[in-house]
């Protein structure tokens, strides 16, 4: 089947729900009853069944929040990450988890595009320059910056979520940008208010 650039998933073939192995199907279906939709990234991260899965788990764990770091937090890391890296699908996608976590579609919007521009705590702030860092420049990454994130209020356990959440989103923003994965067109609705 043909695809037009609007109906494309990926730049690369994406398995079916006839060709998809059994794992992920359970997955995408389990996506399905809970959001609605497949998200692109799964059809096609599919393309790879045990590297998805791998990677699934690990999303799943490294996303959980916290009593400390919470979901807001996690998903706020991610725009940082992905605006920085101009990564089209995680942008939208995770722009839209903020703005759920948030229950603020305005100030999610700001942090997505700019987080300076946002209403954010000095603990948020601080989280978010860390990422900017070790998104842009990780070479200059410093003791300093990680005592500023402990000068903000995050103990250890936070400071390695950081870091990791940081490191998982680079690494999907360069698979989701060379694939050319394409945002599903839910997520631009989704957690938003209707226009009077």
């Amino acid at each position: 089947m043909t695809t037009t650039e609007d109906q494309r998933i990926s730049y690369l073939p994406v398995p079916t729900e006839d060709t998809a192995h059994e794992g992920v199907k359970k997955l995408w279906a389990k996506a399905q009853a809970n959001m609605g939709f497949v998200p692109n990234v799964f059809s096609a991260y599919a393309h790879r069944p045990e590297r998805f899965s791998a990677w699934f788990n690990h999303f799943r764990q490294v996303t959980e929040p916290s009593e400390t770091l919470s979901g807001a937090d996690r998903e706020m890391i991610a725009v940082v990450a992905s605006g920085i890296n101009r990564c089209t699908y995680c942008l939208v996608s995770h722009g839209q988890a903020l703005r759920h976590e948030l229950h603020d579609e305005a100030n999610a919007d700001r942090i997505t595009f700019n987080w300076r521009h946002a209403e954010l705590s000095e603990r948020q702030r601080a989280i978010c320059a860390f990422v900017e860092k070790l998104t842009s420049a990780p070479a200059t990454v410093e003791r300093s910056d990680v005592d500023a994130l402990a000068a903000a209020g995050l103990g250890p356990d936070d400071i390695w979520d950081v870091v990791e959440l940081t490191a998982m989103y680079n690494f999907t923003n360069r698979i989701s940008s060379a694939l050319g994965i394409v945002p599903n067109a839910e997520y631009h609705s989704l957690d938003r208010a209707p226009i009077d």
